[in-house]
């Protein structure tokens, strides 16, 4: 859970905003947990999604790629 992620400093993505109800953080907790979490920003007691270094570049890539696109 993300509220489990102790010291976590969580940075909303800058494609965040308005109403749209896509939004998304992340937090660096390399130090802590080896990996980045990601979590949705309207439930930030809710699950996060914890990925390695190379994951997150991976994930990163298919969102720019639209893998993800809903509409």
């Amino acid at each position: 859970m993300a509220s489990e992620l102790e010291g976590a400093a969580w940075k909303k993505s800058s494609y965040s905003g308005g109403s749209e109800g896509q939004c998304f953080e992340c937090a660096d907790v390399m130090q802590t947990h080896s990996g980045i979490a990601v979590r949705d920003s309207k439930n930030p007691e809710g699950p996060a999604l914890l990925l390695g270094p190379e994951a997150f570049t991976g994930f990163i890539a298919a969102v720019n790629r639209n893998e993800f696109d809903q509409s």
